[in-house]
């Protein structure tokens, strides 16, 4: 796994059919979940409900290779919920794939979740003190403990009880016979919106999954917001007052896919606006411009139209090695990155390079381009990263690591440039990142200033 970028989040996808034409919501949550398979490789699962059980597949690795036909045709209902998982809390193993299914009075109740707790192990502590096992170690079954306590009130009084004792980022769907319910943290941190395909509803992580099953995007889940689907309307209801709105800009700058639109922001237009402005701050004289396969070509082609400097094809990416490419030693972690890029020789060889990248974790990787682009001939290359500096790890729902290991918390850029090999390096300040993102200041900037939307020092 590429350890030099932040690992993914989740991506959860929730449908209920309100109307009287049979849909198989099994398959279009497997769609769905195609679409957001960049969100997560690890893990994949389907919970579908018909008015009698509720059924459940899940498994190990991505979403093609979890579900077949034959399993997709088992899994039809009136309403489904789905996720893709990279683990950020919890270990590595099936049981703690989602969705997660808990069995109470009222009826099954599903969950699928993205995001992080900063109090689950105080909950959790809380929850055994009072007698309450678990099965996996994933923040989401803490949720569904503590809803389970709450049952007897009802399935919606007690998840909006819930929401209202768990602290940190969430966007999460749960799922019974009777409701499709979607809930965003009150901050905003992690992203959902809602889609109609249909007479059906559509909640999950990004507008990509609805265009996917055909849908329309509606709008954007609010922060703090809970939204309930039953049989016969769809409603909504704020969980508590409202407080800042803090966006991780990492998904603008990496996550999401380039054809979302996510807060009323389109993805792919604010890259091309951060390599304009990372242009105007960081101007640099060369040949051509390089973007980084995929996520730095979008401003790669932006810093080309505001310098004037010509865009071309340099690295070209196997595009059948998938982000969980293993590298089981050193000397084949040094091969990993030209087995998955290589360079199109002709468009570098002396040439002096600007190489366009989102973002730099350790600068492992930034390296090893570096070196290959030199070895095919440039003359020079010039690293233009179009995101602040990453100097503090996150604590709600992006694997990264400790702050040590991060590049630019303890180097400058000059120092950054002689330990990747690069003429120069350049990053976007706080400000440009801004300006990309519309001018809005509704942003959680943690990994870059250090200071956080909700208090992490619980964890």
């Amino acid at each position: 796994m590429d350890k030099d970028k932040f690992q993914d989040e989740c991506g959860v996808f929730g449908i209920f059919n309100m109307g009287n034409e049979q849909i198989n919501t099994g398959k279009m949550t497997y769609y769905g979940l195609y679409a957001l398979q960049h969100r997560g490789q690890e893990s994949a699962g389907i919970a579908t409900v018909d008015g009698e059980k509720m059924k459940s597949h899940k498994g190990m690795g991505l979403v093609a290779d979890v579900f077949n036909e034959e399993i997709l045709e088992g899994l039809q209902g009136h309403a489904s919920i789905g996720h893709v998982r990279y683990s950020t809390a919890g270990g590595s193993n099936v049981e703690n794939a989602q969705p997660l299914i808990g069995q109470f009075k009222l009826g099954d109740i599903a969950t699928a979740h993205n995001g992080n707790l900063v109090n689950a192990d105080i909950l959790r502590e809380l929850l055994e003190d009072s007698g309450h096992m678990f099965q996996t170690s994933t923040d989401s079954e803490v949720i569904l403990k503590l809803i389970a306590r709450k049952a007897k009130k009802g399935i919606l009084k007690s998840v909006v009880d819930t929401m209202q004792a768990i602290k940190g980022s969430y966007g999460m769907v749960f799922l019974t016979d009777e409701f499709l319910i979607g809930v965003r943290d009150p901050n905003g941190i992690r992203p959902l919106c809602l889609g109609k395909y249909k007479e059906s509803y559509i909640i999950t992580s990004e507008s990509c999954a609805i265009d996917a099953v055909g849908g329309e995007f509606l709008r954007d889940i609010e922060p703090g917001e809970i939204v309930i689907i039953d049989k016969n309307e769809i409603k909504s209801i704020e969980i508590q007052e409202k407080v800042s709105k803090s966006i991780c800009a990492f998904e603008y700058i990496y996550f999401a896919r380039p054809d979302s639109i996510m807060d009323d922001i389109n993805i792919y237009e604010s890259r091309v606006r951060a390599g304009k402005r990372l242009f105007e701050e960081k101007p640099v004289e060369a040949d051509v411009v390089v973007g980084v396969p995929d996520s730095g070509i979008p401003a790669a082609l932006g810093f080309s139209e505001a310098s004037g400097i010509p865009y071309a094809l340099g690295l070209v990416k196997n595009r059948y090695v998938g982000r969980t490419f293993i590298t089981p030693d050193q000397e084949t972690r040094e091969r990993a990155v030209s087995v998955k890029l290589n360079v199109l020789k002709s468009n570098v060889e002396g040439k002096r390079v600007v190489l366009i990248d989102d973002s730099i974790v350790r600068g492992t990787t930034s390296k090893k381009l570096i070196e290959i682009l030199k070895k095919a001939g440039a003359k020079e290359v010039h690293l233009r990263i179009s995101s602040p500096m990453v100097k503090y790890p996150c604590y709600f729902g992006i694997d990264t690591p400790y702050r040590k290991d991060l590049i630019a918390s303890s180097c400058d850029e000059q120092e950054i440039s002689e330990f990747i090999g690069a003429d120069s390096t350049g990053y976007l300040s706080i400000e440009g990142l801004l300006w990309s993102l519309n001018g809005k200041k509704e942003f959680c900037l943690g990994c870059f200033e250090g200071v956080y939307p909700v208090n992490p020092s619980k964890i």
